[in-house]
């Protein structure tokens, strides 16, 4: 089956951030990508062991609410010297009342004593046609890089501004969207899940 005109799937998400990323990287296949807020669902309890788990749960959840195909991204940054912290726990890294400065902040001080600073972001990625779909296509990707002394950049979100992708030299809060979409996980993964869906006839190009 084709793609009718601005076909909907929701986005198991109310982070702006991810929701421009998935817009801009999906617009081309006249697919509308909204934001699970705009549908008054509320954020299910990840209780999940793996970033696969907790996609599941939240895409289930967000088809179930809305009668819509769902789309859910569970990532996260690893961490080596961490011994892969913060992993499932990124975006809760400082707490429960966390913020991206938080988080990142926190980051900096554990890795403080540690000159092995290698990282990498991890993303999965989970597109259920209904909450009942026994088959849901499941695509992973990794970014890796170096952890920065220090905050650099204005653009990006999450652990962006202290993260240096690998063959750059600036921060992913320094690069431009078309640069991140070419190079990171989530548009690794997003690349993945379209031809996912292509071959399912899902969508058309």
């Amino acid at each position: 089956m084709g793609t009718s005109k601005n076909q909907q799937i929701v986005l198991a998400s109310g982070n702006k951030g991810k929701q421009k990323e998935f817009d801009q990287m999906l617009a081309k296949f006249n697919i509308e990508v909204l934001a699970q807020s705009q549908f008054d669902v509320p954020e299910v309890p990840e209780t999940g062991t793996t970033f696969v788990e907790n996609a599941i749960i939240k895409a289930r959840h967000a088809a179930q609410i809305t009668g819509l195909p769902a789309i859910a991204d569970d990532s996260g940054i690893e961490v080596d010297a961490l011994e892969g912290q913060p992993g499932i726990y990124s975006a809760r890294y400082s707490g429960i009342a966390a913020t991206e400065q938080s988080n990142y902040e926190k980051l900096l001080d554990a890795m403080t004593l540690h000159t092995d600073r290698k990282a990498r972001f991890q993303c999965v990625l989970v597109y259920m046609r209904h909450a009942k779909d026994p088959t849901p296509i499941i695509c992973q990707a990794a970014w890796e890089g170096t952890i920065n002394h220090a905050p650099q950049g204005t653009q990006g979100h999450g652990y962006d501004p202290v993260f240096i992708p690998e063959g750059f030299d600036k921060t992913a809060s320094e690069l431009t969207s078309d640069e991140k979409n070419a190079h990171s996980h989530r548009g690794k993964a997003l690349a993945l899940l379209v031809e996912a869906m292509k071959a399912k006839g899902i969508i058309q190009s």
